[in-house]
């Protein structure tokens, strides 16, 4: 029992990870080259396009349910719409390039291609209704701009290092291990095809809900759960359900939204992912019998790869969430000069900063902190210069 548990887990941790270590590569490159300004500054103005583009600008980036809420908070102090700032909290965590290529990889290109339309749907809906109830009532106020500072190549190459090496595996590698585990343990304690013997429809569809509405999963972490239950009988709809849901809806993510956005946010947030999940589970499972039930629509590309290629990539994989876990948080516990900055709102805003004062003299040391929006520098700066040089790159600190 033992053995065959590891067996399981190990499988489905060769499969996912040739994928989901290309996805890691294209989500440095995204959080280095995309500037996230430009998402801040689409977001404020309200009205469907505007939803639009926060939801097709959340699709890609490889950020959780819960690393999505700072974010989220933030573009709403600055200025950004309700109604974007609902769509790009819900498309934002239900995928990501990441997760697309690991979703390949497990469950195959028709789950890779539902669960992004998965994404953009909820976002559009849920922010459409927002919008159309309550938020064209609410005026928009103007996103502070910054200057465009250019950042060099090294620095973007730093950057592009430190998170795809430590942040990405530390983000997702806890849910990673967790869902495979899981997985394993499916595979190996519940019988064979259990789920099609005693849930059918709607009530596979109704567990699928239950389950995955409260659970803390991430999108990736999802995908191995997923694909045990289906290999145990549970429809291929019901399993997209989960996707769908899991990392869109669990409690952190619902009490932000009740506590900072409303409680008719709230249930429009709810109910529409819910709503979108349900039909898009449909319209899967309308295609899978239209496919005559084919296992290999379901099944996912890593299967094909060689397994030297999988090992490789499982053994590295590992390596990668193992040193993020082991490494200490970037600090700076003895700054010489230290500011407030409260338009600090993203990784972007972090790297122009720290680039622009590398480039000055007495300055040894700077380190932004995303989080509490402050900026630590070490060294023999003068105060006023360093004030000047922050506003110069586009901030107002305090």
């Amino acid at each position: 029992m033992i053995l065959k548990f590891l067996k399981e887990s190990v499988d489905l941790w060769f499969s996912i990870s040739p994928y989901l270590l290309l996805g890691i590569v294209i989500s440095g490159l995204l959080h280095v080259f995309l500037n996230k300004n430009f998402i801040s500054r689409h977001l404020g103005r309200g009205g469907i396009l505007s939803v639009i583009k926060a939801t097709l600008l959340g699709v890609p980036l490889p950020v959780c349910s819960c690393g999505v809420i700072p974010l989220a908070s933030s573009l709403t102090k600055e200025g950004a719409h309700k109604s974007s700032v609902l769509a790009f909290l819900v498309s934002t965590p239900t995928t990501g390039v990441d997760s697309f290529f690991a979703t390949y990889a497990l469950l195959g290109p028709l789950f890779a291609v539902f669960r992004p339309l998965g994404a953009i749907l909820s976002g559009i809906v849920l922010g459409t209704l927002d919008y159309f109830f309550e938020g064209r009532q609410t005026k928009a106020r103007p996103v502070p701009k910054h200057a465009h500072v250019e950042i060099s190549n090294v620095s973007k190459f730093k950057e592009f290092f430190r998170y795809t090496v430590f942040e990405i595996p530390k983000d997702i590698g806890k849910w990673l291990l967790l869902g495979t585990v899981l997985g394993g343990a499916i595979s190996t304690l519940i019988p064979k095809d259990i789920f099609s013997q005693y849930l059918f429809f709607p009530l596979d569809f109704l567990v699928a809900l239950v389950v995955g509405i409260p659970l803390y999963v991430c999108a990736t972490g999802s995908i191995p759960i997923a694909v045990s239950l289906i290999h145990k009988g549970l429809s291929p709809g019901a399993g997209l359900i989960f996707l769908i849901v899991g990392p869109a809806t669990n409690a952190i993510t619902l009490s932000f939204v009740r506590a900072k956005l409303g409680r008719k946010s709230f249930y429009l947030y709810l109910s529409s992912i819910v709503f979108v999940a349900i039909a898009l589970g449909l319209v899967f499972n309308y295609l899978w019998v239209l496919l005559g039930k084919s296992p290999a629509v379901i099944t996912g590309a890593g299967a094909m790869l060689p397994f030297k290629y999988k090992v490789i990539s499982g053994v590295v994989l590992f390596l990668l969430v193992l040193s993020s876990f082991s490494r200490k948080k970037d600090s700076l516990d003895e700054a010489d000069l230290e500011f407030y900055v409260p338009d600090i709102h993203c990784g972007h805003c972090k790297l122009m900063l720290e680039d622009s004062f590398k480039k000055m003299d007495n300055v040894e040391k700077v380190f932004v902190d995303v989080g509490k929006k402050i900026v630590k520098i070490k060294g023999t700066i003068d105060k006023d210069k360093a004030l000047g040089n922050i506003k110069r790159v586009g901030y107002h600190p305090q």
